[in-house]
């Protein structure tokens, strides 16, 4: 039988055919020996705490413990090397003892005071405990760097700050704010260069006039955050709304209510005013003050913005250009400015295309023939990085029945590729009937919203003027634009009230704005929400709401639609009767919040709009309310934050 001994002070090692004894055992039979009456067992015998900064302290459980034998075991954890930027943190590890069958942590705290590589080692101090080498030794390292301290400056924006750091290796930022040093809120997070280097943050959504503290956080890709310094930015009035040609008031006069024991989603208000000396784009926090605007200094008068989104990288895509009946009624529309343009949150302009241009890529594209008028209403950004646009055009049509033609002004859904290069369009003149024309021809079709089907690749297009919302077969690009469904009077689905069909004309949405899809599924079944302005209602007798003698179109509704398409019925699962007193003639949308909440905007309340919150039921209870005076909100949409995966 083989034998040997390893003496480490007191204690001795006896193996014999692979099993480790403790002193004391009592064994005088080898082969039949137990395990030792005190043995442990270490996670790891190296911790490496990866990138930090210096000055920066990281605290981790380095090694975990567990005593595997029968007996108490004894520690005293002690550093020994080059110990000085590493600490035991006494109160979070072991005692001098751990029972039998008991785990227990080492915490260090790694707190470099100079840049470099550093190193100790951790002797776990076993002293009752055989081992086959040295005896609990754990060795840490860590690697630091110095990071000066960042800069704050203003921007052209004086509600938006600018702060730049340079982090010494790669990783991410994130800028901390608020009114005190407890901050309170936060930018995204940005990723450094490769290897490090300088991130700018633009900082957004701020108070006017207000003095704010910002502190920089930087995590490294296997280190522990470390903050910068404090830093201190005072913001500036709200800028005028409009552009130079607007006098009067040029700041939106907005009051926000929230009932007693209410409780909203919370979140921004992301809103464009239209028409009034407040038009433009900005956004609110939930007490109706403006935290952010977009200074829109190339403004005229007969030109206003439209269907700004947030995008993925942070900046904000909107559109520019005359209003969308212009071609029938202002012959100098073709003079004024007509831009998509991409913005950052300081309002720089990113990058742009003007209408001339996309006309030009269109003939390029092989879409000769088309000319558009001007882009409206809406823009959808896609998750491949595409653009679906919503634009017009002006064609000369002989309707049924007449023998001189018409300018007719239909839409058309242009796909701007990444590059914002046309590579499919859709055009309403293919594919719907100019004779069919219920309301405000020859401004034939007046679109103004396209939502992308994420589910089976489609779009569904908001046409106002026929009282529809149209499927159309985009299948991502490869479609051939054909119409799958009509939803809306006269179309292809059976409206269905209490299981019943139900044939009343007028309970049906007219002249809609504003849809939105409602929870995760877009096809098949599935609800969409929208503003139900009722301008063109047809009653039961069949005649028109605000025709001769029929009633007047004081009637709007905020419908939740369920949609079946395999069975071709629509039901309402929410439909809020807005009172007459506060009839929404024009613009607005709804969309339901992540907490179930019903939000909509009535944009013209006799040129003054309300936005909404309300419970989701029968009887549904005003969460949240936000009055426009002077300025209707044409959307008005709740946001997270300005930040894309931001919560505020």
């Amino acid at each position: 039988m083989a034998m040997f001994e390893v003496r480490y002070g007191a204690l001795i090692l006896l193996a014999a055919t692979g099993v480790l004894a403790g002193c004391g055992t009592g064994s005088s039979n080898m082969t039949n020996a137990t395990s030792p009456a005190t043995a442990a067992s270490l996670s790891g015998t190296s911790y490496d705490f990866g990138q930090n900064i210096v000055g920066n302290p990281d605290t981790q459980t380095v090694v975990e413990v567990t005593n595997t034998g029968t007996n108490p075991l004894t520690l005293n954890p002690t550093l020994v090397g080059p110990a000085g930027n590493f600490t035991v943190v006494a109160a979070q590890s072991c005692g001098t003892t751990l029972a039998p069958a008991s785990s227990c942590p080492i915490v260090v705290t790694y707190s470099p005071t100079i840049a470099g590589s550093q190193w100790t080692t951790l002797n776990l101090g076993l002293a009752n405990v055989p081992m086959p080498t040295a005896p609990g030794l754990v060795t840490l390292t860590g690697t630091s760097a110095v990071m000066t301290a960042g800069t704050v400056t203003a921007t052209a924006n004086p509600q938006v700050a600018l702060y730049t750091i340079t982090p010494p290796y790669a990783g991410n930022v994130t800028v901390n704010f608020g009114p005190t040093t407890s901050y309170g809120k936060q930018t995204w997070s940005v990723a450094t260069p490769s290897g490090g280097g300088p991130v700018s943050i633009e900082v957004a959504g701020m108070l006017a006039n207000t003095a704010y503290h910002l502190q920089a956080a930087f995590t490294p890709a296997d280190g522990v955050t470390a903050t910068d310094v404090d830093h201190t930015f005072t913001t500036g009035a709200v800028p005028l709304m409009g552009g130079p040609q607007f006098t009067g008031q040029k700041l939106p006069q907005l009051t926000a209510t929230i009932p007693a024991g209410m409780k909203p989603q919370p979140g921004i208000e992301f809103i464009t005013g239209v028409a009034g000396p407040a038009q433009g784009l900005y956004a609110t926090d939930l007490n109706g003050n403006v935290i952010w605007t977009y200074p829109f200094k190339d403004q005229l008068l007969d030109s206003g913005i439209n269907g700004a989104k947030t995008l993925p990288n942070g900046d904000i895509v909107l559109e520019f250009c005359a209003d969308s009946s212009a071609p029938l009624t202002d012959p100098s529309f073709s003079s004024l400015p007509c831009m998509i343009r991409e913005i950052d949150l300081a309002g720089n302009t990113v990058r742009q295309v003007s209408m001339a241009q996309v006309n030009t890529a269109l003939a390029t594209n092989g879409f000769a023939g088309l000319v558009l008028a001007t882009f409206h209403h809406d823009i959808t950004p896609l998750p491949n990085g595409h653009l679906l646009v919503m634009a017009n055009t002006l064609k000369s049509v002989v309707l049924t029945g007449q023998t001189t033609p018409t300018q007719v002004l239909g839409d058309v859904v242009v796909d701007l590729d990444p590059n914002w290069n046309p590579v499919w369009m859709w055009n309403e003149f293919d594919h719907l009937g100019v004779n069919r024309h219920p309301m405000q021809f020859p401004d034939w079709t007046h679109s103004n919203a396209i939502l992308y089907s994420s589910d089976d690749g489609n779009i569904v297009v908001s046409i106002r003027h026929q009282n529809w919302l149209v499927k159309v077969n985009y299948a991502n690009g490869t479609g051939d634009g054909s119409i799958l469904w009509k939803l809306g009077y006269q179309g292809d689905f059976t409206l269905m009230t209490n299981g019943q069909a139900d044939t009343n004309p007028a309970d049906w949405f007219y002249a809609q704005h504003g849809p939105s899809f409602v929870g995760n599924s877009n096809a098949g079944i599935f609800s969409v929400a929208l503003m139900d302005n009722g301008d063109d209602r047809v009653f039961a007798t069949g005649v028109t709401c605000g025709v001769g003698s029929a009633p007047a179109c004081l009637y709007s509704t905020v419908p939740i639609m369920q949609v079946n398409e395999s069975t071709m019925t629509a039901s309402f699962s929410f439909h809020q009767i807005i009172p007459p007193s506060m009839y929404n003639a024009f613009g607005g949308n709804a969309e339901v919040l992540e907490n179930g909440n019903v939000h909509y905007d009535l944009c013209d309340i006799n040129f003054n709009s309300a936005v909404f919150e309300v419970t989701p039921n029968s009887q549904a209870q005003t969460v949240w309310e936000l009055q426009s005076i002077a300025t209707p909100l044409y959307r008005s949409y709740r946001l997270p934050s300005l930040y894309p995966g931001v919560q505020w």
